[in-house]
């Protein structure tokens, strides 16, 4: 019998390409890892180094001025005023490049009184601080290393013939500013006194032994990202007249003499110049100017700029004020200011104002309605204006978008029936010749319509004439959407079989929420004589871009007239408005 012999070789399997790069990540994480320590060790082995340099440096640079005599311990230029230079160049003996920052301070210490204590210290400047910063230059990343001396004098104090002047530095809150830069500059002493330096953790920068000087200390007061503040002599061109705290500082023998002052984060404000249904209008002037006053006929700032071409101005560096804005361009009458032509910037902030424009029109007046407690914009006003054979009613939250003029193809379409080019300004029937057709109705739509927004709503459709010649007859359907496409036109009911007929009449609330909107104009006769009349269509509504607490009156003629102020959950109040010449503006206030 022949022997059947089965050989079985097991079969060798790859790595899949999965398997590869999971095993590459792996290997990289790991020689990562491993290169991360090896470049932090050198860090530190480099670093400890550079500061074993820097702290020879520093400690040979307290030596000299140990050495040096007490009258001399002081800053070129400073309170201390001395020899030492505020800055300056070190190299050290390996070829590293080195930044030394010194800072010398008189110091009133409590162990003999204070200034102004009980008893008072006159002579408080018990002993010098002496504060040594240095940095690597040279270096990648370099962490200063810092380092203090105390320098006192040989031989007992005496009644000092200087003062003191402490700055103060607090923001919007009240609360201190802690290494705000402060800027002290007198000319008018010996030396000559310009230091820099910064306020402690209490928000103070405090200089003993400061040399007497009548209004000659000039302070500066700032901080990268704030705002800033300083004194000015009387008679600046820039503040003539300062107010008390913004006048320089003096100092008197034995005195402290302080001064405080405000700052904090800055902010920013972006301005739109744009009409009702938020189209940019672009190049628009206008002014802002804050409400801090820094002088008797100063406020601390005052600007002019003007919107680009895409009607927007963005204005950065604020600091937190109240501010007043205030179109100076031509052409144009200001409808409303979102959220208000005066609004509050608060620190870190970053405000939007909006000037809703339309076309001027001689004479105007622009009415706010405001809460009379939380001083709040109130929508739904309802606003009369009137004067002897004159009365025109507003409301805020409204505006109107409307059509004069189709005579220039601004429609969509129309059937063939209607003339809307040989009268410019109005819509008629065609007239075939021997007369208008009795036998068919006629349509013309109206092009796209936007509104700026989708979240508006609709109110009323008005046109003109109101009232039809006997025969003809007019009427509306109305179409909306948001995705500008889908057009279905139907009347008051939300149906295609009914029309709106009386000028005024209520737009389905179908229609709101919806940004884009088109009017389809049906005209019939049943006088071949007589022909439907259009000369212009109007639609209300409500968008993001119509004021909601203004409302405009045009081509008004100069005088007295009586303002009639209302609103749902509010007393109704009437005043008395002037109107002059240009644009005339008032605030009317409604208390619940």
């Amino acid at each position: 019998m022949a022997e059947i012999i089965f050989t079985y070789q097991k079969k060798r399997r790859g790595l899949s390409l999965i398997e590869v790069i999971i095993a590459i990540g792996l290997i990289s994480l790991l020689f990562g890892a491993i290169y991360a320590s090896y470049v932090s060790i050198i860090d530190v082995v480099t670093n400890s180094g550079v500061r074993t340099e820097a702290a020879t440096i520093a400690a040979n640079e307290i030596e000299i001025i140990r050495n040096l005599p007490y009258d001399q311990v002081g800053i070129v230029g400073g309170i201390p005023s001395g020899v030492l230079l505020p800055t300056k160049a070190v190299a050290s003996t390996n070829g590293l490049a080195f930044a030394l920052e010194t800072y010398v301070r008189n110091i009133d210490d409590s162990f003999d009184s204070t200034l102004g204590g009980t008893p008072n210290d006159t002579s408080p400047s018990d002993y010098k601080l002496v504060e040594l910063s240095i940095r690597c230059t040279s270096c990648a990343r370099s962490v200063p290393l810092i380092m203090t001396t105390t320098v006192a004098p040989k031989n007992l104090e005496s009644a000092a013939s200087d003062g003191s002047l402490f700055v103060t530095v607090i923001d919007a809150s009240g609360l201190p500013v802690a290494t705000a830069t402060v800027q002290i500059i007198n000319a008018s002493v010996v030396p000559s006194i310009n230091l820099t330096d910064i306020t402690n953790g209490s928000g103070v920068l405090q200089l003993i032994g400061a040399p007497t000087s009548t209004q000659g200390y000039e302070i500066r007061v700032s901080k990268e990202g704030y705002s800033s503040e300083q004194t000015y002599a009387i008679g600046d061109p820039e503040n003539p007249t300062p107010l008390s705290q913004y006048t320089h500082a003096s100092v008197a023998a034995q005195t402290l003499s302080s001064k405080t002052f405000s700052i904090d984060r800055l902010s920013s404000a972006t301005f739109k110049t744009m009409d009702t249904v938020c189209r940019p209008v672009a190049s628009q002037a206008f002014t802002l100017a804050g409400s801090k006053t820094i002088g008797t006929d100063t406020i601390k700032f005052s600007s002019s700029s003007g919107t680009d071409l895409n009607g927007e101005k963005i204005w950065g560096n604020l600091e937190w004020d109240i501010y007043t804005a205030t179109l100076t361009g031509s052409g144009y009458d200001i409808a409303g200011i979102m959220p208000a032509s005066q609004f509050t910037l608060d620190p870190d902030e970053a405000e939007n104002i909006s000037f809703i424009l339309t076309s001027t029109d001689p004479n105007s007046l622009l009415v706010e309605v405001r809460d009379g407690q939380s001083g709040q914009g109130i929508a739904s006003s309802t606003i009369i204006l009137s004067q002897s054979g004159f009365s025109e009613t507003k409301k805020t939250a409204r505006s109107f978008i409307t059509e004069t003029d189709w005579s220039s193809g601004t429609f969509d379409s129309q059937d063939g029936g209607i003339d809307a080019t040989s009268v410019p300004g109005t819509v008629r029937l065609v007239n075939g010749g021997t007369g208008y057709s009795t036998t068919t109705t006629s349509w013309l739509i109206s092009q796209s319509l936007d509104i700026g927004s989708s979240t508006g709503n609709f109110y009323t459709v008005n046109w003109n004439p109101e009232s039809q010649s006997s025969g003809a007859s007019l009427g509306f359907q109305i179409a909306s959407n948001n995705d500008n496409a889908t057009w279905d036109f139907t009347g008051p009911d939300g149906t295609v079989n009914t029309f709106y007929t009386n000028s005024g009449e209520t737009i389905s609330p179908l229609h709101s929420g919806h940004r884009y909107l088109r009017y389809k104009v049906f005209m019939s006769t049943t006088d071949e004589t007589v022909t439907p009349v259009l000369s212009d269509v109007s639609l209300e509504f409500y968008g993001i871009c119509v004021p909601s607490a203004q409302a405009l009156f045009q081509d008004l003629g100069t005088g007295s007239y009586t303002l009639d102020v209302s609103a749902p959950g509010y007393s109704a109040t009437s005043t008395s408005v002037s109107v002059g010449s240009g644009s005339n503006d008032i605030t009317v206030l409604l208390m619940p």
